[in-house]
């Protein structure tokens, strides 16, 4: 790694295996501080496996007697523009500070070198959990609120789940691994056309989360209609961490073909999903909405789910962002004093 040209003490660049492990080490750390994982699942797999082509690391090491002379006071990552991203092209992923080294201005230098590292691109970074402390973080780097994403949960060991009802020609059955990826990437790809996380998924992001210890061919349904895919419900099971709780089973992704959509082909795999995890013992289930798709919620809603926690998306325009807008309020200032 290097030492980035506006941040001395920060290094930016591949992470080298013994510093990919302090850095699982401050989430935890975090994790157990602040009761929510400060990293997403996608950023973990890249810490643990490489990040992906054009991404940023950035890495803040802690002062000697300030917790280790080889631990990680805190650590950013960025993953790189999607061309057809509907945000205009930003950089985004997730910054977090080792807690006992809070409100020591760590979490101000990493989010100035992101801005410094983007290159004048926007920047759009996840805190999960909803804090205050990620929020006063946000205000005093120049970050605005922009997206909240919900974390539902619903209990699994009440009622009887209603029994799924799927239009006429559609069957059901299990992913073929091996066999399924690329049809299943390219009804994701449809499915999710306008998210800028889930329909940007290549094979390696497949293959990467098929080789989790997690990964369970038998709870990711597909739903297909004359030989092809239509729609589909990926479930998880998360494993209590360090023993402690007991397991719960989550909504992780379920995606309907555009053809497909209108005929009731998404709750209908919803259920067989919820009916899964249910047989498994599991008593609870999660699942992550976008607080903006009322359609979604509202569903959720009706089958039981409720508001748990919330996640925020926080951006940051970037200076070449400011630049370009500086003519057009120029001209806006010039027409009001006409």
């Amino acid at each position: 790694m290097t030492a980035t040209s506006s941040s001395p003490g920060i290094s930016q660049g591949p992470l080298a295996p013994a510093v990919a492990g302090q850095v699982l080490g401050l989430a935890e750390a975090a994790a157990a501080a602040d009761g929510v994982a400060p990293l997403s699942e996608d950023a973990m797999l890249q810490v643990r496996h490489g990040s992906r082509a054009g991404a940023i690391d950035l890495v803040l090491p802690a002062s000697p007697g300030s917790g280790g002379e080889a631990a990680v006071a805190g650590f950013a990552h960025l993953d790189p523009p999607d061309d057809d991203d509907p945000d205009g092209g930003d950089y985004s992923g997730e910054l977090v500070v080792r807690p006992a080294l809070r409100r020591r201005g760590y979490g101000t230098l990493l989010a100035a070198a992101l801005t410094t590292s983007a290159g004048g691109r926007g920047i759009r970074l996840w805190a999960h959990g909803d804090l205050p402390g990620a929020a006063g973080l946000a205000r005093s780097a120049g970050f605005t609120r922009v997206r909240s994403l919900w974390q539902m949960r619903a209990n699994l060991a009440g009622d009887e789940l209603p029994e799924p009802a799927f239009p006429a020609g559609v069957s059901v059955r299990t992913f073929r691994p091996g066999t399924d990826e690329e049809s299943w990437l390219a009804v994701n790809r449809a499915a999710f056309a306008h998210h800028p996380e889930q329909g940007s998924w290549t094979r390696e992001d497949l293959l990467l989360r098929e080789a989790e210890p997690w990964f369970d061919p038998g709870g990711f349904f597909l739903a297909e209609r004359d030989g092809r895919l239509a729609g589909f419900h990926w479930t998880k099971v998360h494993q209590p961490d360090g023993g402690r709780g007991e397991p719960i089973g989550e909504v992780y992704v379920v995606g309907v073909d555009p053809a497909a959509q209108g005929g009731g082909l998404g709750r209908a795999l919803t259920l067989v999903g919820l009916a899964h995890l249910r047989k498994l013992g599991l008593a609870e289930v999660m699942l992550y909405v976008d607080e903006s798709n009322t359609a979604a919620v509202r569903m959720y809603t009706a089958l039981g789910f409720s508001r748990w926690s919330t996640d925020v998306m926080y951006r940051h325009a970037g200076p070449a962002a400011d630049r370009k807008e500086l003519p057009r309020l120029r001209r806006m200032r010039s027409r009001r004093s006409a």
